[in-house]
């Protein structure tokens, strides 16, 4: 008779036990639950994107290069070679010295004369492998891709380009600073003649940059 309350007693203390354990894991788990999943993170930019496929593709040139080339042993001349045999890849036209359109921006027909990569692009493409080298490792000082005859190719192809399909080159101007002899004199006339300067080269910056040059 005396067991049936011990048994009682023992099976509710279990129970409660079992109860206790399982609130602790809710317990434990609730932070896990209610933290929010973490923010996907955002695509790369196109300018980004690019870079890392005109890298890729530099590293496999290497790569089939015979003999193979490593980046360490790569120069500027690697990297001429490297635009040269882009070239079979281009889209634009440039008229060889020969060619009756030779100079002619708008050629009234075709002609057999190659297609090349525009100066535009394997400039652009230098600047996204420039900053690729360095980024992955690569020291400023050591940076093929700006190597002096790396510039001085990229300006000839420019000059020659130009001249083959007749489109003008201009350079830019730098603008030296205006500076007025009455400066201090007089500072209503001072104050006049800079509020005129500065709105004539504020103008002038804003027309040189509305300035586009087409290759």
């Amino acid at each position: 008779m005396d067991s049936e309350p011990n048994t009682g007693e023992g099976s509710s203390s279990s129970s409660a036990a079992a109860a206790a354990a399982a609130l602790q894991q809710q317990l434990q788990r609730a932070p896990e639950s209610s933290t929010s999943p973490p923010a996907a993170a955002a695509p790369p930019s196109r300018y980004e994107s690019q870079k890392r496929r005109d890298w890729n593709t530099f590293l496999q040139y290497l790569k089939n290069h015979k003999p193979p080339l490593t980046l360490a042993r790569c120069s500027g001349a690697h990297v001429i070679e490297f635009l040269k045999y882009l070239d079979q890849f281009g889209k634009t036209k440039v008229h060889i010295s020969g060619c009756p359109y030779f100079g002619h921006p708008n050629p009234p027909a075709p002609c057999a004369c190659p297609l090349k990569q525009a100066w535009g692009s394997l400039d652009a493409l230098i600047g996204r492998l420039r900053a690729a080298y360095e980024e992955n490792g690569g020291r400023p000082e050591s940076n093929p891709f700006g190597a002096r005859a790396v510039r001085i190719y990229l300006r000839e192809v420019r000059e020659s380009q130009a001249k083959a399909r007749g489109i003008p080159y201009e350079k830019k101007k730098r603008k030296r600073p205006v500076v007025t002899a009455a400066s201090g004199i007089n500072s209503g006339q001072s104050s006049g003649t800079s509020s005129g300067a500065g709105a004539g080269e504020a103008s002038g910056n804003a027309t040189g940059a509305a300035t586009t040059t087409t290759v």
